[in-house]
């Protein structure tokens, strides 16, 4: 499985790109992704924000900024377990989006917020079954700032957590339906 990372080498942080391809190649072998599938890794090392996207499936580019790889004990540092679950999470949504069971998710920038928080954690819980480590308690925290903080809404969130092989339509109307227990 051919990986790139971009830049081949960092000079604003010390991330080694051989150590991110590495955590990549063994996360999309273990997610399931086609051997022959390439992968680039686009790492802005010019801030120290969090944001990550899949920003596109054909060919697979993920677009990550620095600190979503970063240790938030030791700045600048990789985290390699933050970096497999920034990584895990989206190589997850890249395997929905090519799997055509999953149905047709919109890109990541035209996602409505509660809709990506509802597949980051299907994404974070198949993760976790995979047996790397995630923090649920951060994921079930996001899950209500969205969803609300109600039965309705921990329910929904256990529904994802646990979910393996949902569509998109089906994440759709779980979010929709934890978010239609908010009151008016």
């Amino acid at each position: 499985m051919p990986v790139h990372v971009q830049p081949e080498e960092f000079s604003m942080v010390f991330f080694d790109a051989h150590e991110i391809r590495a955590l990549t190649e063994e996360l999309a072998q273990e997610i399931g992704l086609p051997a022959e599938l390439s992968i680039t890794v686009d790492v802005d090392e010019t801030t120290p924000l969090g944001r990550s996207v899949v920003q596109s499936v054909d060919p697979v580019v993920i677009h990550l900024e620095s600190g979503a790889l970063e240790d938030a004990k030791r700045p600048r540092q990789l985290d390699p377990v933050g970096a497999a679950d920034v990584l895990g999470r989206l190589l997850l949504a890249v395997r929905d989006r090519l799997d055509p069971a999953f149905g047709d998710a919109p890109p990541d920038d035209d996602l409505p917020l509660p809709h990506s928080v509802a597949w980051q954690v299907y994404s974070v819980g198949r993760l976790s079954r995979l047996g790397h480590r995630t923090n649920r308690q951060r994921r079930l925290y996001q899950f209500r700032n969205r969803h609300g903080f109600t039965d309705t809404a921990d329910a929904a969130f256990d529904r994802l957590w646990a979910a393996e092989g949902l569509t998109w339509a089906e994440l759709v109307q779980i979010s929709d339906e934890a978010r239609s227990a908010l009151p008016a």
